[in-house]
């Protein structure tokens, strides 16, 4: 058994064919894992779907009823760059459950990992950039409103700026947001976070990893978060056909391992969600992805 589960559902796949976002890719990963040796049947649990007064405590009521409803006009379904279907929409609500479950679960374990989940573009009111709502936010508010974890940063490691989840906690004392990301990149306008590590084009591991632990080691010791939500995106890669920043696979690795020790070690409980991931051969996602959960592993062994 692992010292921590594994939050998957069959309906995580955003049913999106020949787009660049690779959604088949939760069930990739659940099976490499599987196939690894590295997790049994019993390691993976099912969430529940996130429920639309889970969704209410973030997004705008109208938001929630016009993608249940299919009642998106053209702009909202183009500023989306997915197509609209109520699978799709589906799959949203069970990601978002996802991290709540994961967020729950690494209170008790320390940490919880989301094989899906991240979509840190949507706002309260509108979803963009292959995100409709905004799990993250969500299952930060769920455990605030529960009485679970009252302080929570969001480390947020997508070779895109999250710019939904820094405008949803914008001065917001309770919650703290530190993005790194390729600045020349997706999205055009970014709302500041508390710390914001703009990239040049080409960064590779060296570059990345100091700037990273420069920031996210105060960070941690002056806010004392209960619960670290860890945005792992893939998309860093040096192969990656949306990103522009030249990590490699074991970058990424140390990556990992630098947020999610760095949190453990002030007491923080750590839950993963995978964000990004467009690499030209999937395989690599995959790869990426798997090793995050290694990595996790071998931090609480």
């Amino acid at each position: 058994m692992l010292p921590f589960s594994l939050i998957y559902h069959e309906r995580y796949d955003l049913r999106l064919r020949d787009h660049v976002f690779p959604s088949q890719k939760y069930k990739l990963i659940r099976d490499r894992l599987l196939e690894e040796g590295f997790a049994a049947a019993e390691d993976f649990i099912a969430p529940e779907q996130a429920t639309d007064d889970d969704m209410r405590l973030v997004h705008d009521a109208g938001w929630i009823q016009r993608l249940r409803t299919g009642t998106l006009d053209y702009m909202e379904v183009l500023r989306l760059e997915i197509p609209y279907s109520s699978p799709t929409v589906e799959a949203f609500w069970w990601a978002a459950g996802g991290t709540l479950l994961a967020a729950r679960l690494a209170v008790r374990q320390r940490i919880g990992f989301n094989i899906g989940g991240g979509f840190h573009h949507a706002f309260p009111g509108h979803g963009e950039g292959f995100c409709a709502v905004n799990d993250i936010a969500v299952a930060v508010r769920r455990l605030q409103r529960d009485g679970a974890a009252a302080r929570a940063m969001v480390v947020d490691c997508d070779v895109h700026h999250g710019n939904g989840t820094a405008a949803i906690f914008a001065g917001d004392d309770s919650v703290f947001t530190l993005s790194i990301h390729q600045f020349n990149n997706y999205p055009d306008q970014k709302p500041p976070s508390d710390i914001d590590i703009h990239l040049e084009d080409g960064v590779g591991d060296a570059g990345y990893l100091e700037r990273l632990a420069a920031a996210l080691g105060p960070a941690l010791e002056r806010f004392r978060p209960e619960l670290v939500i860890y945005v792992a995106g893939a998309d860093p890669y040096y192969q990656d056909q949306l990103g522009g920043l030249s990590l490699s696979l074991d970058g990424l690795r140390q990556r990992d391992r630098l947020v999610m020790e760095s949190a453990l070690r002030q007491g923080a409980a750590v839950a993963v969600v995978l964000a990004g991931g467009y690499a030209y051969q999937v395989e690599d996602t995959v790869t990426i992805h798997v090793n995050t959960a290694k990595v996790a592993r071998e931090l609480l062994a």
